[in-house]
């Protein structure tokens, strides 16, 4: 299988350039640019894809491009820091003080190329993302310019007999309307991948893998209610049938009525052996006190390993433990000198349960993205209703309370989240939503409903856009939508007397409410 090395410098939209690269039907992979060498070797690519990057080339701790990524004598495509780290590996300039690009810009095309030809002619202006400080001033030998912008005299640069190219700009992003489709070409034309990447191919190959891995020992996956979980247990359940086991811990922080419908789905459609714990009781009980996010994160993972461990145990003679982890959970990300990035979310149980329980872990979805992984529950015939849901993090409920959770607000929050989702749904737009909830705030305002004087809580209800999930606009509801869901909200729900609309965006970064 044909595929592409990404090396990460440290950008916050690395990951954006590997969809970009599938979305050509070609497999790819990030490594930190510390370990390019070794990735290069382990994946045999066609191509590199240098990331775009935080750090300034100038600077005399900035890192810098692995030789060996030159010596290998594949085709080579740099963005914003990696065109940068790209010239000057090559003897060319890269200096600061100029004038800076952020946002939205025009690039003019003045020559063509492999890269550009059937996209870009000669002549022809082109919407572009810039996000810049330093910029190209002098090229290395054997290079020449094939479009510029007002601030970036070098805004694509090529070198044809090398396969050399960068680009000042961001194609990944889709504020460049034609930036898909120019990755594309370099993949598919320049880099001569063959675009057979697909989901049943995938799925043909993890079933054969599974199988490889596993052989006749006993597999136990946790079910979260999500669709990552769910897809992996189908998927794994393809591969070995009833050597697979399901526990689903009941937490009591799920929204209404998923508990059930995910019983109802492993027991009565896929037939798959579930164990189904109801111990909302012992979340709750971990949860008094608290009242920062990650305290209450990190006490709901340590409750869950305790569940269920002790379930597993009653299985008995498991030797694998499955998870659902995605590719952006195991992506090693870098820091502009090479450390460890800062911590953005932190749900995601990557590293699996204690050493103690001594089980290997089978991860199937690893290389997938969310979308990907919703394409290939698809392939596996889950019901749309389920892949298509929007995401809710592990901790669920319990950061859509800021402050302490109890029971109570639990269920009152419960109630209107299923209204607001009820409402969506019913006026055709839940498809066009990435994600929607509700909030329980911590506020309390006074009310007239009636004839009567109330002191009850605040709701926040917020729903956003997103084509990756890396960025997110707010989505623009009627008014008529918002005062109907409040309405019904306000009169079926009982202790809540006032419902605002968040319409905060979200830049890079954690989409979910914190």
């Amino acid at each position: 299988m044909d595929s592409i090395l990404i090396v990460d410098f440290g950008s916050q939209l690395t990951q954006l350039i590997a969809r970009r690269v599938r979305e050509a039907r070609v497999y790819c992979e990030i490594v930190p640019f510390a370990k390019a060498a070794e990735g290069l070797r382990r994946l045999a690519p066609r191509g590199i894809i240098l990331s775009g990057g935080p750090a300034s080339v100038t600077e005399a701790e900035a890192p810098a491009l692995d030789p060996a990524l030159l010596r290998a004598g594949l085709p080579v495509l740099g963005i914003c820091y990696g065109q940068q780290a790209l010239v000057a590996a090559l003897g060319g300039r890269v200096e600061q003080g100029h004038a800076r690009e952020f946002g939205r810009a025009h690039v003019e095309v003045v020559e063509t190329s492999a890269l550009l030809e059937g996209l870009w002619a000669p002549g022809t202006r082109h919407q572009v993302w810039m996000s810049h400080g330093d910029r190209v001033t002098a090229l290395p030998e054997g290079f020449r310019v094939l479009a510029r912008s007002e601030g970036a005299p070098f805004a694509l640069v090529a070198d044809e007999e090398r396969r050399y190219y960068g680009t000042q700009f961001h194609p990944e992003v889709v504020h460049t309307p034609d930036g898909a489709r120019l990755i594309a070409r370099f993949v598919r034309t320049i880099c001569g991948a063959a675009g057979d990447w697909t989901m049943a191919g995938f799925r043909a190959a993890k079933v054969e893998a599974i199988r490889a891995q596993v052989g006749e020992g006993r597999v136990i996956c946790g079910l979260s209610g999500g669709v990552d979980s769910a897809v992996a247990a189908v998927l794994i359940h393809e591969a070995i049938g009833s050597q697979l086991a399901c526990v689903f811990v009941d937490h009591g922080l799920m929204r209404k009525g998923e508990a059930a419908e995910v019983v109802e789905l492993f027991r009565n459609h896929y037939n798959i052996p579930l164990v189904a714990v109801e111990a909302s009781d012992r979340f709750l009980a971990a949860l008094v006190g608290k009242t920062d996010p990650e305290d209450k994160r990190k006490a709901i993972g340590a409750t869950f390993i305790d569940v269920f461990e002790e379930e597993a145990g009653k299985l008995g003679g498991a030797e694998f433990l499955a998870q659902g982890t995605l590719y952006p959970d195991v992506i090693e990300s870098v820091s502009a000198h090479g450390g460890p990035s800062v911590t953005i979310k932190s749900h995601h149980n990557v590293g699996g349960l204690p050493e103690r329980m001594k089980l290997k872990l089978v991860e199937p979805l690893r290389e997938l993205f969310k979308d990907e992984v919703r394409a290939l529950g698809r392939e596996l015939g889950l019901p749309e209703a389920f892949v298509g849901r929007h995401p809710f993090p592990g901790p669920g409920l319990a950061i859509r309370i800021p402050g302490e959770v109890t029971r109570a607000d639990c269920d009152l929050l419960r109630e209107a989240d299923s209204i607001f989702i009820e409402e969506i749904r019913n006026a055709g737009l839940y498809d066009a939503i990435w994600q929607a909830f509700a909030v329980l705030l911590p506020v309390r305002s006074v009310g007239v409903m009636g004839d009567g004087r109330t002191y009850d809580r605040a709701l926040a209800l917020r729903a956003v856009t997103s084509v990756d999930g890396m960025t997110a606009d707010v989505y623009p509801f009627a008014p008529e939508f918002l005062s109907a869901v409040a309405t019904r909200i306000v009169n079926e729900v009982r202790g809540i007397n006032r419902v605002v609309y968040d319409i905060t965006s979200k830049p890079p970064g954690t989409i979910e409410w914190e």
